[in-house]
């Protein structure tokens, strides 16, 4: 039963590189990395009820075990190449594998990703992910390059995939407009969007880069331990969707886009005399992004509220052992 269900996988997930001279079939793959590029790699595991709700589609789970990982090599810079699959699962379940296959497929095949081979196990539902990508000789983006005066931007909108998943406790009408933005806001849990073009046109504008997993405070938190510098950023500048707003106040809306974890947008710094080109150059590919604040001296990260006062800095973010 094993084999036929990594035959399916391979079926469904099949995209043909040049550079994948031996994939799924073998002991081992056998890839080669372009010359004059890079190789950066990023795991992840996802486990039921930790980091998705028991009942979540499979190819739901399928594309976010993927996305995480994505959206790690999006923070450095890197274009996606290949992935390996550890797949964990109660039963050998066919249905499930081939929604899993399916999930993972579509987000897999826009950005040509060849999944090269894996494991398969019988235990608790967990996936594990590891991608492997190439960016050119040190053009990697780092949490470390932090500089003072650095303003600090973030791509997209944050606290959707949070508000979510507090969100699935709660139904509405079908015929209330809360309806409609809830279901906007759990498709933001279930299927968040690597910022794989915006990462690699920071490249070369952005002194520091993270993705934003565990929380905006905590991930830009990160960058500040990492850079030996401080950041303060202003609670009325987060982008917050019109979806996470019809159903939350202010306040909590503020809660989830500053601890909630799970946007898989990019935080970022840049120097001043980059800002507008940053700007321009992220609009043109689509993707929104909203200066929230500025890189300072000293330590961790301070929020100031609406009224000029600075906020109690309580979200910790995400901590898998907490």
């Amino acid at each position: 039963m094993e084999f036929s269900l990594i035959e399916r996988i391979r079926l469904l997930t099949e995209q043909s590189r040049d550079d994948v001279k031996f994939g799924i079939g073998d002991d081992a793959a056998v890839l080669a990395v372009p010359a004059g590029q890079e190789l950066a790699v990023a795991i992840d595991t996802l486990v039921e009820g930790v980091h998705f709700p028991r009942g979540t589609a499979a190819a739901d789970i399928g594309w976010k075990a993927l996305a995480v990982n994505l959206s790690d090599l999006a923070a450095m810079g890197a274009s996606p190449a290949w992935a390996l699959l550890a797949l964990t699962l109660p039963e050998p379940d066919q249905t499930f594998v081939e929604g899993f296959a399916e999930g993972f497929a579509q987000l897999a095949k826009p950005h040509r990703l060849a999944l090269v081979g894996g494991d398969t196990t019988r235990g608790p539902l967990s996936i594990s992910v590891a991608v492997h990508g190439f960016v050119a000789p040190g053009k990697a983006l780092m949490r470390s390059g932090a500089k003072v005066g650095d303003a600090v931007l973030v791509t997209g909108t944050l606290g959707d995939a949070a508000a979510g998943l507090h969100a699935l406790a709660n139904r509405f009408p079908v015929d209330d407009q809360r309806s409609g933005a809830r279901d906007v806001l759990v498709a933001r849990l279930n299927r968040p969007t690597p910022q794989l073009a915006a990462g690699s046109a920071l490249r070369d504008l952005a002194h520091a880069c993270i993705d934003i997993s565990d929380g905006l405070i905590a991930d830009l938190r990160h960058i500040c331990t990492a850079s030996g510098l401080g950041a303060e950023i202003d609670a009325a500048l987060m982008p917050l969707s019109p979806a996470l707003m019809t159903i939350y106040d202010d306040a909590s809306a503020l809660q989830f886009a500053l601890g909630g974890g799970d946007d898989y947008e990019l935080c970022f710094t840049v120097p001043m005399n980059r800002l507008a080109n940053v700007q321009s150059d992220l609009s043109r590919l689509g993707c929104g992004v909203t200066r929230i604040g500025r890189i300072v001296e000293g330590s961790g990260v301070k929020v100031r509220g609406a009224d000029g006062q600075w906020l109690e800095s309580g979200q910790a973010g995400w901590d898998h052992f907490a």
